[in-house]
């Protein structure tokens, strides 16, 4: 509770206190000017600043006091109104002491704090007006001890609570509002009890619940409104028995089923209102009986169906709104032919199809018709003059086609035309310039063609015009200029051409100027100084040229500038003169010099776009002061110099575009504390030195663009921090290291480029965690080393893979078949080897050249190898063999050197021997060296693994080749694809 509240309600007390005592003393001490000395009291709790109740004095008789009135012999107040006194104060319970009091007002005024309970001694008290102050705190039920109150207004206060069912108590009660409070809770059933009240006004509340069935006790009821509360359930059908009712408004609330039939017991109802509700359903056609029906409202609910009401019958319909629902079909051929009151016809917003229907002409009395939002089309009908009272007329966003009639001309009293987003084709006829009423004319989104005629120029009262996406050709009329009351022009997406008549700067009331989108050419006129309201002007997508008039350096305010794409040349200093200035885009023209820092004078400003012009100098410090702005764009510059430092004080910066100049120095530190950067492209520049690893703090990037700089040292690890990241940039730099695998913690990321650097290490098997790559993966150009990571198979939705010019070794994974989106791969210049995965078959030779020991498709071949060469054996298998064959070659050397010693042996003993017993020896010995037992031996050593001691082709060819030395090299091979 705050102090006013707590002041409030301890006054409240102390008033209630001295009011309990004083009561007593007057009591005991029998003083006869018991009324007087109480509305003194009164006095004393009020604020008075306009002096009202300065003849409240006990000099002056107190039936002479202000707002007061007396009974005939002086004695008793019988009506006290100080409505609209500008008073303020509490309401103190004093006012119960006036006993004989029968009207009390206090409405209008700036009263504060609860009503007293204390206003139900108040037993003579026929009316309480207590309206439109600011009281607060809950209805007390005592009210409902006045039995004889007729009159009980207490609406338009912060009363909150229920209505209190103690309200049924007031049988005697005539007229009943309670609206603009914040009441809730439902509407006591008590409320049926009240069968004398003629109003019922409990609207703008939080009442909800359903409308209670006892309602219909309230027989005399003439006005019931309870709109804009929270009330649901159907609409009881026994409100058809309050016959008496003229007015019915339960508009925006959440009532839902059908219109109940028995509304047409209404016979004297004036006015229906239940728009903004979820009633469903056909409209009821016993509605027509409601003949005295002046207004109907049932836009915005759930309806189908036909339009099957306003036939004869209802002969006094004044408004007939039905937008907003889902009623189909046509206009009914009867509709309007018995009514010649009707000026107000709404049906936007629904299905309504077929021609412009001809059966509304019949309507001459409609002053606004609002077809707007359904499926009419065909053309509009020549005879559409007959509805010559026609003021607004609404038939945007249908089907029409056709030309616009002529006969437009002849509705002299129109004010508003919205035609817009239909196909009308042809030209505006020239007999529009005889609407001398018109101030709003729409007509965008359609096909027009043809000039702007130069009549349209007389329709003087015109204040808006916008001819958005036509196709309207020539020259703005040289005339413009008479329409002095025009304050929106849009004339954007036509193909006009030519200069902008120098008459347009007579329009001096202008607010905003929209002639983008054309073929404008030429300079502006000097006469735009005039335009001294103008807030928006663009002219992008033109042709305009030269410098830009000084004089513009007037239009103080002006807050959105836009004057892209054309070709404007010399300072842009003319545009920096407005204060208001939020907006400023001058990308793609020849503007030249530097950027001027007056324009720290524009405090307000957000976006600063000036790309692609023909700036030079440095980025000025004064822009430092602009700490609104969060789009800067100086790219494609001639911008020299470093990065101010006082740009740091621009903390809301989402966007910092500086790419494409001479910047030099380094990144600075500070680009790290802008937590909202979004994009941050400071690519093609002269910048030095590391990236900052504060940058690792801008969370929210989306885009970070450092390449084509002088950058070296490491990637920093903190680049796994922004988890944000769409495009990471960083190629033609002089990087080094390896790619950090905290990397893969950016999972949106979608491009990556970090070629031409001097990155080392293998690639991160973690990169194929980043699913979302998709436009490219570029890491050609630098000294990365080792296998490609069959985890990048998992980037299924990559386009384009560049890992050209590196020392890439190794196999092509079969895990990138799985990259089918690819349509630009390229692993040249590596020294990948065996064959290409079929799947990659479909890319140029270009894709795979430098690769000495790659094959296949769109290579040359792979050559058809033997099992062992389709099979190589592994390491452990190799060195087995070799030991195998060293251990046998050892045993064989071991023999032959003793068969030799034995040869020796015997060689020796045959020289002394006896010829006959010698040579039968020599004949064993050659039989045991050279017999069948060691040729055996041999061949079943051959035959234990013949394939591998097997010479290939190249060995037959080549005798002298060794089987060891092959067996080696196939072990080197083994090794390095293992």
């Amino acid at each position: 509770m705050g102090r006013t509240q707590m002041f409030q309600y301890w006054s409240y007390w102390m008033l209630f206190f001295f009011s309990v005592l004083s009561s007593v003393l007057l009591v005991i001490h029998g003083d006869n000017s018991t009324e007087s000395s109480c509305l003194l009291r009164i006095k004393s709790s009020l604020v008075d600043p306009v002096g009202v109740l300065t003849n409240w004095s006990p000099k002056a008789n107190m039936c002479s006091w202000n707002g007061l009135t007396c009974s005939i012999d002086q004695t008793h107040v019988l009506s006290l109104n100080l409505s609209g006194s500008g008073l303020s104060g509490l309401l103190s319970p004093q006012f119960s002491l006036l006993t004989s009091l029968q009207i009390l007002d206090l409405s209008m005024n700036s009263l504060s704090g609860p009503i007293p309970p204390q206003f139900g001694q108040l037993q003579s008290l026929k009316e309480l007006l207590l309206y439109s102050n600011s009281l607060s705190g809950d209805v007390p039920p005592e009210i409902g001890l006045l039995k004889g109150l007729q009159v009980l207004r207490i609406g338009d206060n912060s009363l909150t609570g229920q209505v209190p069912p103690h309200i049924g108590n007031l049988t005697e009660l005539r007229v009943l509002g309670m609206a603009y409070c914040q009441l809730n809770g439902s509407i006591p059933l008590e409320i049926g009890n009240l069968n004398q009240l003629i109003s019922l006004d409990l609207q703008k509340n939080s009442l909800g619940g359903l409308i209670p069935q006892a309602i219909s006790g309230c027989v005399e009821l003439q006005n019931f409104a309870a709109s804009n509360n929270m009330l649901e359930g159907e609409i009881p059908p026994l409100m058809g028995n309050l016959q008496k009712l003229q007015i019915l408004n339960l508009a925006n609330n959440s009532l839902s089923g059908a219109i109940p039939a028995e509304l047409r017991l209404l016979s004297n109802l004036k006015y229906l209102n239940l728009l903004g509700n979820e009633l469903s359903g056909e409209i009821p056609v016993e509605l027509n009986q409601l003949s005295l029906l002046e207004r109907l409202d049932l836009s915005r609910n759930n309806l189908s169906g036909t339009i099957n009401i306003l036939t004869t019958q209802m002969k006094n319909i004044q408004v007939l709104a039905l937008s907003d629902n889902m009623l189909t079909g046509t206009i009914p051929g009867d509709f309007c032919i018995g009514s010649s009151s009707l000026w107000l016809l709404i049906l936007a917003r629904n299905k309504l199809s077929g021609q412009f229907p001809l059966e509304l002409l019949n309507c001459s009395s409609l002053q606004q018709l609002d077809l707007s939002n359904n499926d009419f089309e065909g053309e509009l009908p020549p005879g559409m003059d007959k509805l010559e009272n026609l003021t607004d007329l609404l038939l945007n966003n249908n089907s029409f086609s056709g030309n616009l009639p002529r006969e437009i001309g002849n509705l002299s009293n129109l004010v508003t035309f919205y035609l817009f987003d239909n196909g009308i084709t042809g030209g505006i006829p020239v007999e529009i310039g005889k609407l001398q009423e018109l101030s709003v004319l729409y007509l965008y989104d359609n096909q027009f063609s043809g000039n702007i005629p130069m009549e349209l120029t007389n329709c003087s009262s015109l204040t808006e015009i916008d001819f958005f996406g036509n196709h309207f050709t020539g020259s703005i009329p040289q005339t413009i200029g008479n329409l002095k009351n025009l304050v929106f022009l849009q004339l954007r997406q036509n193909d006009l051409s030519g200069p902008v008549p120098p008459s347009l700067g007579y329009c001096n009331k202008i607010q905003k100027l929209v002639l983008a989108d054309n073929k404008l050419s030429g300079t502006l006129p000097a006469t735009f100084r005039f335009l001294s309201d103008v807030s928006l002007i663009t002219l992008y997508n033109n042709s305009f040229e030269g410098p830009l008039p000084t004089s513009l350096s007037l239009l103080k305010n002006l807050r959105i500038i836009n004057f892209s794409h054309n070709r404007f040349t010399g300072s842009i200093s003319p545009l920096c003169g407005s204060s208001n200035l939020v907006v400023l885009d001058l990308t793609n023209n020849s503007f030249s010099g530097p950027i001027p820092s007056s324009l720290s004078m524009s405090k307000n400003l957000t976006r600063l776009r000036l790309a692609a012009n023909l700036l030079s100098e440095t980025i000025p410090s004064e822009l430092g002061q602009l700490t609104n702005l969060n789009f800067i764009d100086l790219s494609f510059n001639n911008l020299t110099g470093e990065i101010p430092p006082d740009l740091s004080n621009c903390t809301g910066l989402n966007h910092l575009l500086i790419n494409n100049n001479r910047i030099t120095g380094t990144i600075p530190s500070w680009l790290g504390t802008l937590q909202g950067l979004g994009e941050l492209d400071i690519s093609c520049n002269s910048f030095q030195g590391k990236i900052p690893v504060q940058l690792g703090n801008c969370s929210r990037l989306l885009k970070l663009s450092l390449g084509g700089n002088n950058l070296f040292g490491e990637i920093p690890y903190e680049i796994g921090n922004l988890t944000s990241l769409n495009v990471l940039s960083l190629q033609k730099n002089n990087l080094s290291g390896s790619i950090p695998s905290t990397i893969q913690h950016c999972k949106k990321i979608y491009e990556l480029w970090l070629a031409e650097n001097f990155l080392t290490g293998a690639i991160p098997s973690e990169l194929g965690t980043l699913t979302e790559l998709q436009v490219i993966l570029d890491l050609s150009k630098n000294l990365l080393s080792g296998k490609i990571p069959a985890s990048l198979g998992n980037l299924v939705k990559l386009e384009r893979l560049n890992l050209s010019y590196n020392q890439l070794e190794g196999d092509i994974p079969p895990s990138l078949g799985k990259l089918t989106s690819l349509h630009m791969l390229n692993l040249s210049n590596n020294h990948f080897q065996g064959q290409i995965p079929s799947t990659f078959s479909g890319f140029p030779l270009s894709s795979f050249l430098g690769n000495g020991k790659l094959c296949g498709t769109p290579l040359t071949p792979c050559l058809e190898s033997n099992p062992l060469e389709k099979k190589p054996l592994s390491n452990t298998a190799v060195a087995g063999v070799v030991v195998a064959i060293v251990f046998t070659s050892t045993l064989i050397c071991l023999g032959m050197i003793y068969v030799m010693l034995r040869i020796w042996c015997n060689w020796k003993n045959v020289s002394i021997a006896s010829s006959d017993a010698g040579s039968d020896h020599k004949r064993e010995e050659e039989k045991w060296v050279y017999g069948e037992e060691v040729m055996t031996r041999n061949v079943d050593y051959w035959k234990v693994d013949p394939l591998v001691m097997a010479p290939s082709t190249q060995d037959k060819q080549n005798p002298t080749a060794n089987c060891i030395f092959h067996l080696k090299v196939d072990a080197e091979t083994v090794d390095h694809s293992s």
